[in-house]
């Protein structure tokens, strides 16, 4: 009886463990097709961007951690016609800060640094005010109100010294932690301090104690000379074209935004946020921590807490984010802790609006509405003049300014005029400067130009008038200011 009652059991166990096996399979094969489907709605929103806004670059999208997404679109070289790939390594700009914040707080972690300490702490010869004022923890913030810092020549190379050499001694801009103004000095500073306490290259450290330990292979700090494998050349978009993107050296860029990765590299670096596998749970925390409000949101160390749109819904999620821009190159990373998602677009465009691209994504990861992007109205209008002639132009805006086939942006219109202007079609120029007036009446900026033009053009009266209006929407607007003074 006993044998027939064990028989019995593993006949019933077998039989559940295989029911287990069906449904766990069928429930795999339900996630994979939609992971699939979701993969294929990124696919066609990603090449509705490069076919009506000319988007070029890589993307990675994970989901609960995993990857469902990762393509590279466009050309990583235009002249070759390379195609980008999802090893396509691009400058990434600002998102270097979150490696620069990641570095100081393993040595804060060691008690290499202290969070309060001052400049002066740390870079004795520190030529500006506030040097015992300013804590690295206003530097991490952007509230520690040191004065932007401008050079006359970016394209020669410079050792960190050298570039501390040629601040000058001017005041803050305000109380240090009083309040939020995005800092490339400060991040600047940072790195000065990195070499200091190490007695290392910021460089040697970024290797040691990020790239190398989480295998980021394809990651670096950015030299002009090294032959870089997979590298992909920096383009800026002029009217309906596009150029090379001016040459800048990285030196200059630093440890506020020198690097280079991959998608790919970039997805690993996530990761390893979530594992503490280079710094304890405790501190890892405070580089997410919301310190500072700014720009409509909080920053941390190195990164944004931010609340990000589902698609085109009312609802929205937080996230963890920064973008970057550099000569040439546009980039975003955003983290969603709560379920572990992740979209990094790295694009070799410089200007390339990432943040609605990550809204729609989102939208789609969610399952929810999203929006395609329309057409850009001045690639539009650009195309028919160059085409057509002005006159074809004119009747283009005329029709089509209130089209829901096309998007009006301010800048793309100003952008165009200055391509015209550049061109020495002084008639075109001034024509597109009105209508951007027209559709931006409360820019001041868009009076500025046009004021330009009407000076070039010899109509002093008129230049005088749009140059009064650009003040007087905007009292500060300095260039206009100047030119008043020169006119009058």
């Amino acid at each position: 009886m006993k044998k027939e009652i064990t028989l019995a059991l593993l006949a019933m166990l077998l039989l559940l463990s295989c029911n287990y096996e069906i449904q766990s399979s069928d429930s795999e094969k339900a996630n994979s097709q939609i992971d699939q489907n979701k993969s294929t709605k990124i696919d066609r929103l990603l090449e509705t961007y490069e076919e009506r806004l000319g988007f070029s670059g890589s993307v990675l999208v994970a989901e609960n951690g995993k990857v469902i997404y990762k393509k590279g679109i466009g050309y990583a070289n235009k002249e070759l016609e390379v195609l980008n790939m999802p090893n396509t390594k691009h400058r990434i700009g600002s998102l270097t800060k979150q490696f620069t914040a990641m570095m100081i707080l393993q040595l804060v972690e060691q008690k290499v640094i202290e969070l309060d300490a001052t400049i002066n702490t740390y870079i004795s010869d520190y030529p500006r005010a506030g040097g015992n004022e300013i804590t690295i923890h206003h530097l991490l913030t952007h509230s520690s109100g040191i004065p932007r810092f401008r050079l006359k020549n970016y394209r020669d190379p410079y050792t960190p010294q050298e570039l501390l050499a040629l601040w000058d001694d001017s005041g803050l801009d305000f109380r240090p932690g009083s309040q939020f103004t995005y800092s490339n000095p400060g991040y600047f500073l940072l790195g000065v301090i990195i070499e200091r306490v190490t007695k290392k290259s910021y460089e040697q450290v970024l290797q040691e104690r990020i790239l190398g330990p989480l295998g980021m292979k394809n990651s670096g700090y950015d030299r002009h000379n090294t032959l870089l494998k997979n590298r992909s050349s920096g383009y800026v978009k002029k009217g309906i074209g596009y150029e090379n993107a001016g040459y800048t050296d990285m030196t200059v860029s630093y440890s506020a935004g020198a690097m280079y990765s991959t998608v790919e590299d970039m997805y690993r670096w996530d990761q390893a946020l979530y594992s503490n596998k280079i710094l304890s749970p405790k501190y890892t925390a405070l580089l997410f921590e919301s310190h500072i409000a700014g720009l409509g949101r909080f920053y941390g160390y190195g990164w944004f807490n931010s609340k990000y749109p589902i698609g085109n819904t009312k609802d929205s999620i937080k996230v963890l984010e920064h973008s970057g821009g550099i000569q040439g190159y546009s980039a975003r990373i955003t983290r969603v802790p709560s379920d572990k998602n992740l979209i990094i677009i790295l694009s070799n465009v410089q200007g390339t609006e990432t943040r609605p691209m990550t809204y729609a994504i989102n939208g789609i990861l969610k399952e929810k509405s999203y929006d395609l992007p329309k057409r850009s109205f001045a690639d539009g209008l650009s195309n028919i003049i160059s085409q057509q002639g002005l006159d074809a132009g004119i009747v283009f805006y005329r029709n089509q300014k209130t089209s829901d086939q096309f998007e009006v942006k301010e800048r793309e219109m100003n952008s165009l005029g200055y391509d015209f202007l550049e061109a020495e079609k002084l008639h075109i120029a001034l024509e597109i400067f009105k209508m951007n007036t027209d559709l931006f009446p409360e820019s001041s900026n868009a009076y500025d130009s046009l004021g330009e033009v009407h000076a070039l053009l010899g109509n002093k009266d008129k230049a005088i008038e749009n140059y009064r209006q650009a003040v007087t929407l905007n009292p500060e607007n300095t260039n206009a200011l100047k030119a008043l003074r020169n006119l009058e």
